[in-house]
């Protein structure tokens, strides 16, 4: 069991050290072990936050880290949800690739190189099934460690850059002798895509019955991750941009990040589901949070997985669960008006008086446009 074993816990290394290690996973269950907690943590961390590292990296040994990996796929399977599957394998992958560009770097400084921890691109792409059909561009002058171009042979490239959007369909792409060109940034992303689909083969897992072993033993993680996933107010459809009848819950959260307070997981998971609920799409979220301590990139990554087009449309939390993270505190008794903030602020646009503008209108106006 290596460092990279935990760091890269789908790669075929990682499986076979899981096996080497003689742990029984119905007993580590059994035994409220602290993989069980990490791997708990791994899929709220996709859910929250497209993401599956630990915001407490340093609590965690290594075996810890790599037996949550295949606890938090027992996980997913149990939570019954194609979107819970789609979330989790998306952060894995994206987590994998943040990894990968840090171990790149590091492979230029024997200070921070850490071979049994590291992995370099041409493992990851052999291990993905696509050595060959990646290559480095050779006629360039480039760093041999960090070309900058590679060719894609075209079906492979049609595979992995499926739902990706316009800008990857094949007609916008320059294309030689049955290859694709692309950078380095888009090689990362069409990984990412391969890493993806990896982690979600098998998922769910088949024959687990929730009312015995291993699924009876999980039950207090499961109803936690449950009421992330199961929050879905019964609401109309939104579109209306009006700040003024926010949550206050959702105020405050805007208030928090325009003073450039950094938002935790949860609390911008929470922020960026409700605007994505009310009709918002990224390019308007990004603007409406310009003046703020959100990343556009950070948005942008997070509405990905949350729009309804990807079959992931996620709700913000009910304010019950919302009370339980210290984000909603029931100012104004306003859970008597409604528990869920979508619902919540419907019920404010049906029975305002106020003349009211669209956020996006006024914006527009204010643009000149």
């Amino acid at each position: 069991m290596t460092p990279r074993d935990a760091r890269y816990p789908f790669l075929a290394a990682a499986r076979e050290a899981v096996t080497e290690t003689g742990v029984d996973l119905g007993t580590l269950v059994a035994t409220d072990e602290p993989a069980v907690d990490r791997g708990r943590e791994r899929v709220e961390r996709a859910l929250l936050a497209g993401r599956v590292d630990s915001e407490t990296s340093d609590e965690w040994r290594v075996e810890d880290e790599l037996l949550s990996y295949p606890i938090a796929r027992i996980l997913v399977s149990l939570l019954d949800s194609p979107a819970a599957v789609e979330k989790y394998a998306a952060a894995e992958a994206k987590t994998a690739i943040e990894r990968l560009k840090d171990d790149l770097e590091a492979a230029g400084s024997e200070l921070r190189s850490t071979p049994d921890a590291n992995l370099d691109r041409e493992t990851l792409i052999a291990e993905l099934g696509l050595d060959g059909a990646i290559t480095p561009e050779a006629d360039t002058p480039q760093p041999a460690a960090a070309p900058e171009w590679f060719w894609i042979e075209v079906g492979t490239y049609l595979d992995l850059a499926t739902g990706l959007g316009d800008d990857w369909r094949l007609v916008n792409r320059e294309l030689s002798d049955g290859q694709v060109r692309v950078d380095r940034e888009e090689l990362f992303r069409l990984l990412r895509a391969a890493i993806r689909r990896r982690v979600a083969e098998g998922l769910p897992f088949e024959g687990l019955d929730e009312d015995e072993g291993i699924a009876a033993e999980l039950e207090a993680e499961l109803t936690d991750l449950r009421r992330l996933l199961s929050e879905r107010p019964a609401v109309g459809e939104i579109d209306f941009v009006a700040r003024e009848l926010f949550p206050p819950c959702i105020e405050n959260l805007l208030q928090k990040a325009e003073e450039g307070v950094e938002l935790e997981a949860v609390e911008g998971f929470t922020l960026m589901a409700f605007l994505t609920g009310i009709g918002m799409d990224a390019d308007e979220i990004v603007a409406f949070c310009r003046e703020s301590s959100l990343d556009p990139d950070g948005i942008r990554y997070q509405i990905e997985y949350l729009q309804a087009d990807r079959g992931t449309q996620y709700p913000p939390p009910s304010c019950e669960t919302l009370s339980t993270y210290g984000i909603c505190h029931n100012e104004d008794d306003h859970w008597k008006v409604a528990g869920h903030p979508l619902a919540y602020y419907q019920h404010q646009l049906e029975t305002t008086d106020q003349n009211l503008v669209d956020w996006r209108e006024q914006a527009a106006v204010d643009s000149g446009k």
